[in-house]
């Protein structure tokens, strides 16, 4: 790869509720060295994450289609770490029921989104959240109640005669795509309340790639981990903002196949994603540069 102009668009690296996760993580590995500690589902959507904490000696249970209420069934003894996408209440309930030592690493935000819909289904509201099914965080909230229901899209909304209705979403939601449905609700239920619960680590970085638009960006790099929502978002608003070609990469091996010269490269990463490999790929694609891969730096 040669004579390419790279844009690093900011910011990079893990937002503040990853940081908080991973910190309690390596805090009690730390405090508890010889006990065996497990996280329920991934810490974050990133399997360099997930390979970075076993090196610490810690593991993570996770199976796709599983509950996290199911996926306890899997851990009978030690430390257990709750994940930054947030738990239900009766995930807790379990916990203690079987004797284990929880520590929570929810995201904060991820927790007042819960207090938020609590309260409104304490108040008699029903809730219309807007996330995606299966997803981690989403399931903590639309499992509350059966009167929270989740939408994915116009389809979802639902036909009621309810007095009181609330609006909410997942904060690793497209800003566009919430508009949209916030929209559509609005004009089936215009007394509805609504409340965007889009993080500020999300919003800024789909606003960064939006920014690309009129920048005649060749090429965007999105790093990331495929299962990550926040990730798959960027490489959604990328199209939307008309770049030319938009590449999802875990790590520089996803790239060794293009060959791109005299291009402007832009890059950006999902907020789960570690600097370290960021700062791999775009050295890579500024001059080729390979270099070892160090599970040890991942955090």
């Amino acid at each position: 790869m040669k004579n390419n102009t790279i844009i690093e668009v900011m910011p990079q690296g893990f937002c503040g509720g990853v940081m908080k996760a991973i910190k309690i993580a390596k805090e009690v590995r730390t405090e508890h060295p010889d006990q065996k500690i497990t996280i329920l589902g991934n810490l974050v959507h990133n399997r360099y994450v997930k390979l970075a904490l076993r090196h610490w000696n810690i593991e993570t249970v996770e199976e796709t289609g599983k509950t996290r209420l199911e996926l306890l069934d899997r851990i009978d003894e030690g430390i257990v770490i709750f994940t930054a996408h947030g738990v239900h209440p009766d995930v807790y309930k379990k916990a203690e029921e079987k004797g284990l030592r929880v520590y929570d690493a929810s995201c904060r935000f991820v927790v007042q989104t819960q207090r938020i819909v609590q309260e409104k289904l304490e108040e008699g509201a029903v809730v219309f959240y807007i996330g995606k099914n299966k997803h981690p965080e989403a399931e903590s909230i639309y499992t509350l109640s059966s009167r929270v229901y989740l939408i994915e899209t116009e389809a979802d909304i639902p036909e009621l005669d309810a007095p009181s209705i609330f609006v909410t979403n997942q904060t690793t939601m497209s800003t566009l795509d919430i508009e949209h449905l916030f929209d559509a609700i609005r004009r089936r239920y215009p007394s509805a309340c609504f409340h965007n619960e889009i993080c500020n680590a999300t919003r800024v970085r789909q606003e960064a790639v939006l920014a690309l638009q009129n920048q005649e960006v060749d090429v965007l790099i999105v790093v990331g981990d495929p299962t990550s929502n926040n990730t798959e978002q960027l490489a959604q608003i990328a199209r939307l903002a008309q770049i030319p070609t938009v590449v999802k990469a875990e790590t520089v091996e996803d790239l060794r196949a293009f060959d791109w010269n005299g291009k402007t490269i832009a890059v950006t990463s999902g907020a789960s994603t570690p600097k370290y490999l960021t700062s791999q790929i775009i050295r890579f694609v500024q001059d080729g540069t390979l270099e070892p891969f160090e599970i040890e730096r991942v955090l």
